[in-house]
């Protein structure tokens, strides 16, 4: 059996590694000439961590990233609206880790090539389509540099990684992404520990302005990098562009007043190594997404809202289904479809979870309640119980309540 993995990105290395622990050959097309340390923060929960551990990379991405204590919710005040323990500290079997995305993506990257071979991941291949019929399929590739067509490879069984615009799911189902004018900027500052250092926070609602905070790196002088990213409605059609540096101007306003007797949030901005901007999108979940020979994974099947920290999970466990599935033995269309029974209605949930009711959404209700005013007393308003309740809800949807997490 021969399978073309197209990207090679989170999902598409975890597949490839997956698959090689199961004694399953396969092969990487990139877009990319070369694989770098790319992109900003990442955080990897403890169902991802759980995926990960078992690859063997647990302990290297841990000692590359911060593990979380506590997630805190703040209004854009400052004050403080609820907390409570993450990762070890609330009792889950796996940590939750807050770590560079390049470092991630090249730990994956490092052992594919030590594990599986230097020529499993082919890179500067843009693929641009695919063909099929009762015995293979075959995939369409550009050089990514040039532009120049490069050979078609056959294979038994696609798996399409590439990605919230795949080029194989553009031509399988012809969907575009949702935009509903949620634009969000992403940067890097080096500064000294916020609270804990160990602290996720998430401040302010994206009806008047938010920003989540995270730290993802320790420096021997007593610095971290801090990664931050915000995002604001607007009444705009207009998203902000993948491919475009961001600039602080274009938002910085929201969060000139944002000054806490713990953080100054409008100079962490302004002393970013680095701003990235880019829309909140993702796709309607799909009835379908294996198509004969050539099935969806990761962004690819599920694109959803960055909140709750979950893209990255959800593809990580497609990565294990979907080798199981395939190790199973038998037609591998057959593998293919079971991995999307599997999969498929579970991360539909977790993408209108990320609509609807996002972690957030505790934010989003208190602000309500108070009418976007500072409080004297919260429980005047809403309890601490209540906020739990709401926190609790996401886990369960999203599969990583704590009976939900253990040994892979």
């Amino acid at each position: 059996m021969t399978i073309a993995i197209v990207g090679g990105g989170i999902c598409g290395l975890s597949l490839a590694l997956n698959l090689h622990a199961r004694g399953i050959a396969c092969r990487v097309y990139e877009a990319a000439p070369e694989l770098k340390e790319l992109g900003v923060g990442i955080t990897l929960l403890p169902h991802a961590m759980r995926e990960l551990s078992a690859l063997g990379l647990g302990d290297e991405l841990l000692a590359a990233g911060i593990e979380n204590a506590e997630s805190c919710f703040f209004n854009r005040f400052g004050q403080l609206i609820y907390k409570e323990p993450r990762g070890k500290a609330a009792g889950y079997q796996y940590p939750e880790v807050g770590i560079h995305r390049g470092r991630l993506h090249l730990a994956l990257y490092r052992a594919v090539q030590e594990r599986i071979g230097t020529d499993c991941v082919v890179t500067n291949h843009l693929c641009t389509g695919v063909e099929q019929n009762e015995s293979s399929a075959r995939l369409m590739f550009k050089e990514t540099t040039s532009g120049q067509p490069l050979p078609p490879v056959s294979a038994d069984i696609v798996i399409a990684c590439d990605g919230v615009n795949s080029a194989l799911r553009k031509q399988l189902v012809a969907d575009s992404v949702v935009f509903i004018g949620i634009n969000a900027w992403r940067g890097v500052t080096r500064m000294k520990p916020i609270l804990t250092g160990r602290s996720y926070l998430r401040i302010g609602s994206i009806l008047t302005g938010k920003i989540v905070i995270y730290p993802i790196a320790n420096y021997e002088d007593g610095t971290q990098l801090i990664n931050w990213t915000t995002e604001l409605t607007r009444d705009t059609s207009d998203m902000n562009d993948w491919n475009k540096p961001g600039d602080s101007a274009d938002f910085i306003s929201v969060y000139e007043s944002w000054r806490f007797d713990w953080l100054d949030v409008p100079e962490m901005i302004r002393k970013s190594e680095i701003v990235l901007e880019y829309p909140m999108v993702d796709k309607d979940p799909l009835p379908c997404w294996t198509f004969g020979r050539v099935t969806l994974a990761g962004d690819a099947a599920h694109p959803m809202y960055p909140r709750g920290s979950n893209g990255s999970a959800q593809s990580v466990i497609d990565a294990r289904v979907l080798a199981d599935c395939l190790a199973e033995g038998g037609d591998p269309r057959d593998a293919l479809k079971a991995y999307e029974a599997a999969r498929r209605e579970a991360t539909g949930k977790v993408v209108r979870t990320n609509r609807e009711h996002p972690p957030d959404f505790i934010n989003i209700k208190v602000e309500e309640l108070t009418g976007d005013k500072p409080f004297d007393n919260l429980d005047d308003f809403i309890t601490q119980d209540e906020l739990r309740a709401l926190s609790d809800n996401y886990k369960r949807i999203a599969g990583f309540a704590v009976s939900d997490v253990k040994g892979a």
